[in-house]
């Protein structure tokens, strides 16, 4: 399908106003780009909706390419803002990714991935010792903890946006893009479902890559054509 003008449009504002934040010196054979070659954003019309637009973006040598999207996305019931435990809102900033999963096997992506059973959970409990980790186990980590089997079709496809990769207690914990049910998110974005897969099998360590979430156009000189 044909991607509207207007949309293209929109993408591209979005992108030139995105920061490039340079990592830390590492180990160059063992860690990602220095900048990002891949960028998701997700932007909002006003930051209590609960429907905005997500759009990827590839590196090409010095311009970024849409590669999918505009595409409708879903975020949390109280639309989009800092984040918080125990609060329905999405997180506003600029974030990268770890951990990928599904109930479904592996759809073809170059994230770490594992398919979830029903031992699978994440920990959400900011006084428990694996606060906001994957934790695999006959029985619930602590007193909060998401089932990622039992949770359903909506864990088909996902990956974690490390929001809160130092594990501040009460600073937010288990945001994910994942596949939508159509209704808005406790906290997490969520496309389709063939959009979903499309975005795993895309992601790739190697490139860094970052999402933006934020209110109005949070855009790269893109290509439109």
């Amino acid at each position: 399908m044909k991607v509207p003008r207007a949309l293209q449009l929109w993408a591209l504002v979005a992108l030139l106003s995105l920061p490039f934040p340079v990592p830390a010196a590492a180990d160059p054979a063992t860690s990602p780009v220095a900048q990002p070659a891949q960028w998701i954003v997700v932007g909002v019309p006003k930051a209590n909706a609960t429907t905005g637009t997500l759009t990827a973006f590839q590196q090409v040598g010095q311009r970024w390419e849409i590669v999918l999207g505009p595409t409708a996305a879903k975020v949390g019931e109280l639309g989009v803002g800092a984040p918080a435990d125990g609060v329905h809102r999405t997180p506003v900033g600029t974030f990268g990714f770890d951990q990928a999963f599904g109930r479904q096997p592996n759809p073809g992506t170059k994230m770490p991935y594992f398919q979830a059973t029903n031992q699978d959970w994440w920990d959400e409990e900011a006084g428990s010792p694996t606060y906001n980790t994957h934790v695999r186990g006959s029985g619930s980590p602590s007193s909060i903890a998401e089932n990622l089997y039992d949770s359903g079709a909506v864990y088909d496809y996902a990956v974690n946006i490390a929001v809160n990769p130092q594990r501040i207690p009460g600073r937010v914990s288990g945001i994910f893009l994942h596949v939508t049910d159509g209704s808005p998110t406790w906290g997490c974005v969520a496309v389709g479902r063939d959009e979903m897969r499309s975005l795993l099998k895309w992601l790739n360590p190697q490139a860094s890559p970052r999402i933006t979430i934020g209110v109005g156009t949070p855009s790269l000189a893109v290509s439109t054509s």
